[in-house]
This record gives C-alpha cells, structure tokens and sequence, in this order.
C-alpha cells in the first residue's frame, strides 16, 4: 500500500526520535447554534492568502502547508519532527485530504520556521498561540485538531485552554499530561544538543537525539536545544472538566517513550483511548490501523 511504502529515511528519523526516549514529551506544549456556527466555517482561505508559505506569529515566522479542501484539520508534529517527516512522509496527508482540508504547521523551531535560540520563546503558550495565529491567518473559525507526540502535549492545551476554537481532538503517542517533563530532563538533553563537540556527550539520550537532529540539515541544534529545555508545566485536571467535544486518544501498545495515558483520558470526558497492538512511539505513525481509527472518529 502506498502508506506503506514512505521515504526509508523519513521512517530512520522517526525511529531515532523513538530512541531519544523523551522527544515526545520535551515540550508539553518542547445544539444548534453549534450547527450554525459549523456551516458558516471558511473551508478555503481567504483570496489574498496563499495556501501555502509564512505567516507572521508575533515576531516568529512560521511555515505552513495546505492540502485539500473542505472543512479543515490542523496538524501539530511531534519534537525534532516536520510538516514532511510527521505527515506527509508518513501517509498522513493522503490519508486526511478526501475527507477534510489540511492545514499544517512546522513548529517554532522546527522545519522551515524561525528558530529562536531563547528558551523563553518555546513556552507553551506560545507553542500554542501559533496554531492559534495560523488559524487566524487562513480565517478558520474552527477546526478538527490532531497532534502527535509533542504536538499532542501542545493540542492537550489547546483542548484545556482553547476548546471553542475546535471541534474535535486527536491525540497520537501522548502521555499523561497531569505530569509534567522534569526540568533535570529536559536539561540533560539540551545540554547534549547544546555541546560544541559531540564526543563530550554521555548521556545516551542526549547522545541518541543529537544524532538524530543532526540527520535533518534543516535541525538548528541551538533552537531544539532551547525548546528542550524549557518543558511546559503539567495541566490541572480540573481545567478539562468542561470538555463537551469528541476527543480521540491513540498509542502504540509498546510505545515506552511516553507515559500510559490512561491517566490523560480519565479526566477527558467521553474521550476514547485506542491501542494499537503490535507498535511503538515509531512503528504507530504510519500504520493504517491508526489511520483507520482517526478516520472512523473524522466521520
């Protein structure tokens, strides 16, 4: 099947993603009238707004892409990760563009966008506000949101905090976000990001991801570095106690780079938890059950 059969190195990165251990969780961000307000949703951007290049998010300058049409889904990739690497490579595109418009971003210093070396740049809140901008941006009142790894952290708050801006939520290879990633952590792998001379790293996480990020010439090891050490703080459980909107939460079965989130749906109500038997934090990305389980909720 096409899905199948992505770019080998696409499928490398990921998997030196996985051995990173925490490159999932670095960023816990590293009626009726519903029904009218749906129908009026804009399901192309504006004509003076191209479908795909940059926008300004306060200051940053981050790329986006769109694919399809209809009404749309905003994709957030996980840490270290791309547009091309998370959801084009891996079949996700072709997968979501018959049944929604496709809007995604590389995030804060990843991919193609800006990438500040100031940890500070790389709070949650501002992890969040981008999706947020780039929905302003292609004048989208409301979208389905999917988030994978990192991008599931930063869509767990946007669920917490933004719920009104979407419709439903994805959740991929997510942990439990009433926990937040130690700072000692998130420490050691910036440092090893950080380090002028790679044979001085003895960390064999740090080791293993800066290996990785080497890997993508577009990687600025300073600005993951920065966003790595400045992991967000864990959500309140009580702040999704309002959540009135389907909420979809999928895992490998074997996936060890993150935390059971079983604790994430248990304060989610009416989300749905889905394991797929037989993968890990790499393996789920691209399998089609995954695909067909996100697809099912879509509809």
């Amino acid at each position: 099947m096409k899905d199948r059969l992505y770019d080998r190195r696409a499928l490398l990165r990921l998997a030196a993603l996985t051995g990173a251990g925490v490159a999932g969780v670095l960023v816990l961000g590293c009626g009726s009238e519903d029904t009218k307000e749906e129908s009026a949703l804009p399901t192309s951007p504006p004509p003076t707004v191209p479908p795909s290049g940059f926008f300004d998010s306060d200051g940053v300058k981050i790329h986006y892409e769109t694919y399809g049409e209809g009404s749309p889904i905003v994709l957030v990739h996980g840490f270290a990760a791309s547009i091309q690497l998370n959801w084009a490579g891996t079949g996700w595109v072709d997968t979501l563009k018959p049944v929604r418009r496709v809007v995604a971003l590389d995030c804060r210093g990843h991919g193609l966008s800006d990438k500040p070396h100031d940890a500070a740049a790389y709070d949650s809140e501002k992890m969040q506000q981008d999706v947020l901008n780039l929905m302003d941006y292609l004048a989208i009142q409301k979208a389905d949101l999917f988030g994978y790894s990192m991008g599931s952290f930063i869509s767990a708050a946007l669920l917490a905090y933004h719920r009104e801006r979407f419709t439903s939520v994805v959740l991929g290879g997510i942990g439990n976000v009433l926990k937040g990633l130690p700072v000692d952590t998130g420490r050691s792998i910036a440092a090893a990001l950080a380090a002028d001379d790679p044979s001085t790293v003895t960390d064999p996480v740090g080791l293993g991801f800066r290996n990785f990020a080497e890997s993508d010439p577009n990687n600025d090891l300073k600005a993951l570095a920065a966003c790595s050490g400045n992991p967000a703080p864990p959500i309140d459980a009580a702040v999704f106690s309002g959540v009135d909107i389907p909420v979809l939460i999928v895992k490998g079965a074997n996936d060890t780079t993150t935390e059971n989130a079983e604790p994430t749906a248990a304060v989610i109500p009416g989300s749905k938890l889905i394991i797929i038997p037989d993968t890990d934090h790499l393996t789920v990305v691209p399998d089609q059950r995954f695909k067909d389980e996100v697809l099912t909720f879509l509809e």
